[in-house]
């Protein structure tokens, strides 16, 4: 169980990494706040929320993997 929510974290941070770099934002002058404002207003559909879930997912496991 361990092992998938490492492989799954690794895969959200790749892909929201990715969606930073290829989404296009509503509002703000650069990419930081364009997606910034993507996660407030849309919560995970902005690559930010992905990348944030996949740092989440990655420290569940090795608390888990701790308290084993």
């Amino acid at each position: 169980m361990v092992n998938v929510l490492f492989i799954f974290g690794a895969v959200l941070i790749v892909w929201g990494i990715y969606r930073m770099k290829t989404d296009d934002g509503l509002f703000g002058k650069n990419r930081k706040s364009k997606n910034i404002f993507n996660l407030m207003l849309m919560g995970e559909a902005s690559g930010l929320g992905q990348f944030l879930s996949g740092i989440l997912c990655i420290i569940i496991a090795i608390i888990a993997v701790i308290m084993k």
